[in-house]
């Protein structure tokens, strides 16, 4: 889906991975990402919502929550980070990333409260009057007040399956009139997600009933004499879309796939703002019936994996078609169109979440400066192996 973008914007990233696997730096079924690019992006999205007034919250699950990623966004003076559950929070803590937004898509957990709590993050999102409770609760024993913000549901929004939960919007004055008994807690304002989606009939990022149903909590919100109330308005997080969440009135927006340059919108557009920040690359294992088959691990099913390059330099490189493996099997093995030489490297570049993956992940520095260094490897749960 976008090697032939990383070969047009990061070049570089696309040589050094196939230099790395063909030297044995990284293993097959590996994420490198590129720290540099991503920095360069991630400035690029700042100065295009500083201008806007809007604040960025950066998502880390693309990554394989990956620390090294979030100190440098946190670095850029970004909000922090957004945590899709408890589990990454959690990870990131360890690893001392500033917490700004927690129970969104994933509700906390009472066990997990405690100590996310004691990271006073920005904003906590909940689905349910009972979680509100439990959240002011121990809020209120630790002495202070947490700002929480209400995921809504309109009756046209788009929900996706795996993310059901929040409050209709046509009962929230009775549910703010039940939240407002909580201590411990204070309304700051509304969320949606998927709040934008890509069209490929417009080839541009269009609004959902979701944005329009943030702006009708956070009216009722206002109405009720709350003041500063944030507008979260995710999905396709990029350069091209602060205008849009500007528009809608949009106040926050959560960058993850922005970041590395891989939304829809940068696979429609050569002219995107952002550079392609990481790359995925395996070996070759074996030949079979006139197909080559490399290692897998790194599969994600909406991934639109299309092209691999087979060799041990770009300018050696073959291209290959990738025959994926069904979404019911496990992904041993990615099925290249022709066969090809056991040892040498693969290289890939899709549309991921790390964190769905058993692959690892090598982050390298210094590349744009040619020196390049290998930070760090880790598991995509953020957990650094080497």
């Amino acid at each position: 889906m976008f090697l032939d973008r990383l070969i047009a914007t990061n070049a570089p990233l696309a040589e050094l991975a196939l230099s790395w696997a063909a030297d044995g730096v990284i293993l097959p079924d590996t994420y490198l990402i590129d720290l540099d690019m991503i920095e360069k992006n991630a400035r690029a999205m700042q100065s295009a919502a500083d201008a806007r007034s809007i604040a960025l919250y950066f998502m880390l699950k693309q990554f394989g929550r990956n620390p090294l990623v979030g100190k440098r966004l946190a670095e850029l003076e970004f909000a922090g980070a957004v945590c899709v559950d408890y589990r990454e929070a959690l990870v990131l803590l360890e690893a001392g990333v500033p917490l700004a937004h927690v129970g969104h898509l994933v509700q906390t957990p009472r066990a997990a409260l405690g100590r996310i709590l004691e990271s006073r993050p920005h904003k906590m999102t909940v689905y349910s009057v009972e979680k509100a409770a439990e959240i002011g609760a121990e809020a209120a024993a630790q002495g202070f007040i947490q700002p929480i913000m209400l995921r809504v549901i309109g009756p046209d929004d788009v929900l996706y399956p795996g993310q059901y939960g929040g409050f209709s919007l046509k009962e929230l004055p009775q549910t703010i009139d039940e939240l407002e008994k909580i201590k411990g807690i204070r309304l700051a304002g509304a969320c949606s997600f998927p709040c934008m989606l890509f069209s490929t009939e417009t080839l541009d990022v269009e609004p959902l009933p979701n944005a329009f149903t943030v702006r009708a909590a956070a009216e009722q919100l206002r109405e009720r004499g709350y003041d500063s109330i944030e507008l979260n308005m995710p999905s396709n997080s990029c350069v091209h879309t602060v205008e849009l969440v500007s528009t809608l009135g949009g106040t926050h927006m959560e960058p993850g796939h922005g970041l590395s340059g891989t939304t829809p919108y940068h696979a429609a557009h050569s002219d995107a703002a952002e550079g392609i920040g990481y790359a995925y690359v395996s070996e070759v294992s074996h030949n079979l019936g006139g197909h080559a088959y490399c290692y897998g691990g790194g599969h994600y099913r909406r991934g639109h994996t299309a092209t691999a390059l087979i060799g041990r330099s770009l300018d050696k490189a073959c291209r290959t078609h990738v025959i994926t493996p069904a979404d019911e099997n496990i992904d041993y093995y990615f099925e290249l169109s022709n066969e090809a030489e056991v040892g040498d490297p693969v290289l890939m570049c899709f549309r991921t979440q790390m964190f769905v993956t058993r692959s690892r992940v090598a982050v390298v520095s210094g590349l744009s400066q040619g020196v390049p260094h290998l930070e760090g490897l880790f598991d995509t749960q953020g957990h650094q192996i080497g």
